[in-house]
């Protein structure tokens, strides 16, 4: 496999340009082709098997434009599909799951709090987190319907984000964890008002980091790493309206000049 390939990701929509952020940083080099299922956003209240039936045919069309790895950059898809996917497909697929285990290592009085989808929390691996490395700790969990549609459309920090975050935030609060999980890949866009709220004495865990560091384990363990120390290109695709995808991709990524593609189930 060529190593001059890109790194495919995709989501819903917008969440997944946290984790490409963090790619980004740790792999200048390495280009990056990013997938947004607008026209099929949120997925966070849709059935697991319509969310990885939208895996198969984003992965599908990332395999096409010829990526040498798919990080399914949605902690929501890695629940329903990452399995099923890395079956499918004859490329490295990494997958996002909520911070448990770094958030039980920092919590001091061992109360944490998840924010996440309800797809996410009910999943089976989110389960085998917990049983895995929630001993000894009270975790407390909140489905946050509304915040990915705010990030989506741009306004993830206008006051109707704040007023639904002091919601879910509140019944934590009122529990004194001490460390919040952001559950789900939009999350990291709203973390200063999470943090606000919280205040200072509360650590905000989010795994954007995290699976960069895995993606570039692949990468090595592979050997399929960019070679070249040219700057990596981006480039952006939505099976939504890129006239209103765009102006939030060039907001949340900070280029004013990219451009987002249309790509549909239907066309290659």
């Amino acid at each position: 496999m060529s190593c001059d390939r890109p790194i495919g990701l995709f989501d819903s929509g917008m969440g997944g340009l946290s984790v490409m952020r963090e790619v980004r940083c740790l792999l200048p080099a390495e280009d990056l082709l990013y997938f947004a299922d607008s026209a099929y956003c949120p997925y966070g209240s849709k059935p697991p098997e319509v969310i990885r039936a939208r895996a198969f045919a984003i992965g599908d069309f990332l395999i096409a434009k010829g990526v040498k790895m798919i990080v399914i950059a949605s902690n929501t898809t890695t629940v329903a599909s990452l399995d099923a996917a890395r079956k499918r497909f004859h490329i490295p697929v990494v997958g996002v799951e909520p911070a448990v285990k770094p958030a039980v290592s920092a919590t001091c009085n061992g109360n944490i709090g998840v924010l996440a989808t309800g797809v996410t929390l009910a999943g089976e691996r989110f389960s085998h987190l917990l049983e895995k490395f929630g001993d000894g700790v009270n975790v407390y969990t909140q489905p946050c319907p509304g915040l990915v549609e705010l990030v989506e459309a741009g306004k993830h920090e206008s006051p109707e984000a704040e007023a639904l975050i002091s919601r879910y935030l509140d019944p934590m609060l009122a529990r004194e964890v001490d460390t919040i999980v952001l559950g789900c890949t939009h999350y990291p866009f709203l973390r200063p008002l999470v943090e606000k709220q919280a205040g200072s004495g509360i650590k905000v865990i989010d795994t954007g980091e995290a699976v960069a560091k895995q993606v570039a384990r692949v990468l090595k363990e592979m050997e399929i790493a960019a070679k070249n120390n040219k700057p990596g290109r981006e480039s952006f695709y939505t099976s939504g309206d890129p006239s209103v995808v765009e102006p939030v991709v060039r907001f949340l990524w900070g280029d004013s000049q990219l451009t987002v593609k249309k790509w549909s189930v239907n066309k290659s």
